[in-house]
């Protein structure tokens, strides 16, 4: 029996994952703006975020979270982190018992320094939570080029089970049991692809990129680990490829954000000309709390802290970085 799929979020990524389940089960999108719904019904597109890609003729659209998630066998939460649980409460009433929920969002809430996994858990009692991460640029997949993706789950049968939903020919899609590990990398990725995009644009060079994207995962190993991740998954798919990924490409948002930073914009200007949310400029904020309760050494997410909130430039990062005393390069630092 083919499972139903309900997504709630109509931006790029949600947008790309429900075309993608829409060639295997049949899958509704919710989307708060009533003219994405109109387009995605009437000419298979969303061209505000995905400009010149055709979606799957078979993906319908609705308005209503009502009807996307009540006869849904999986909900599939494509909303930003910081929206994650209003959207996810509204939900609620609608949902039937036991129906896996899976994560899109890569980011930690602010409020409360949660995972997304931990909010549904919080909200959903009972619901098998998880996430889908990996190096995944929605723009290349829509166009047909290879890519990869982690389902992670605790329970391997369920997510074996959603694996063949998310699957697509050159969409290929590994399961992982370390829900932790794949949520962290996901989210602590972003501040290392600001960092990346902060030395592209003041044109660095491919050495500075590459020893921030280097000692970047060193840095989102010692706090994933701290937080209970395992090691074996940040040098995998939900660590080091989406940390490449999204510290290498002028696709990212992230790396988008960073990269204007380096060419002297205000982040305020920044932002208000994005269609969509970059996470790492919010996770930054949870992140140098998590530092301090872990007490884990995160230079590099630090000095892109005090760029986005406490006024340094781009070139004081970079000094205060060469400043860090250097250790062995196995231990932290």
């Amino acid at each position: 029996m083919k499972l139903k799929v309900g997504l709630l979020g109509g931006g790029s990524w949600g947008t790309t994952v429900a075309s993608l389940t829409a060639k295997n089960s049949e899958t509704i999108i919710w989307a708060r703006n009533p003219k994405t719904v109109k387009e995605i019904n009437e000419f298979n597109t969303n061209a505000k975020y995905l400009p010149n890609a055709k979606l799957n003729r078979n993906l319908k659209a609705s308005n209503s979270i009502k009807e996307t998630v009540e006869n849904a066998d999986v909900i599939v939460m494509g909303i930003p982190s910081q929206s994650f649980r209003k959207v996810l409460e509204e939900a609620k009433p609608y949902i039937r018992p036991w129906v896996p929920i899976v994560s899109l969002a890569k980011g930690l809430e602010i409020s409360s320094k949660m995972r997304m996994t931990e909010i549904i858990q919080e909200i959903m009692p009972g619901h098998p939570a998880g996430v889908l991460t990996g190096p995944n640029l929605a723009k290349e997949i829509h166009s047909g080029k290879a890519a990869a993706a982690v389902i992670s789950m605790v329970d391997n049968t369920i997510a074996t089970r959603l694996q063949a939903v998310f699957s697509s020919g050159l969409f290929r899609v590994y399961t992982n049991n370390d829900v932790i590990g794949c949520e962290l990398g996901g989210a602590l990725k972003n501040i290392m692809a600001i960092a990346a995009g902060m030395g592209d644009g003041t044109n660095a060079g491919d050495n500075t990129r590459s020893a921030l994207i280097t000692r970047g995962l060193s840095e989102l190993t010692r706090l994933g680990t701290a937080m209970g991740g395992k090691n074996r998954t940040f040098a995998g798919l939900a660590g080091l490829g989406d940390l490449i990924a999204t510290c290498s490409s002028s696709k990212s948002r992230n790396h988008h954000v960073g990269f204007q930073l380096g060419k002297g914009k205000k982040l305020e200007e920044i932002i208000a000309e994005m269609n969509e949310v970059a996470e790492g400029v919010k996770t930054a904020k949870v992140v140098m709390e998590l530092a301090k309760d872990y007490k884990v050494d995160m230079p590099i997410s630090n000095e892109v802290y005090k760029v986005l909130y406490e006024g340094n430039t781009v070139n004081d990062a970079f000094r205060g970085l060469l400043k860090h005393e250097v250790g062995s390069e196995k231990e932290p630092g």
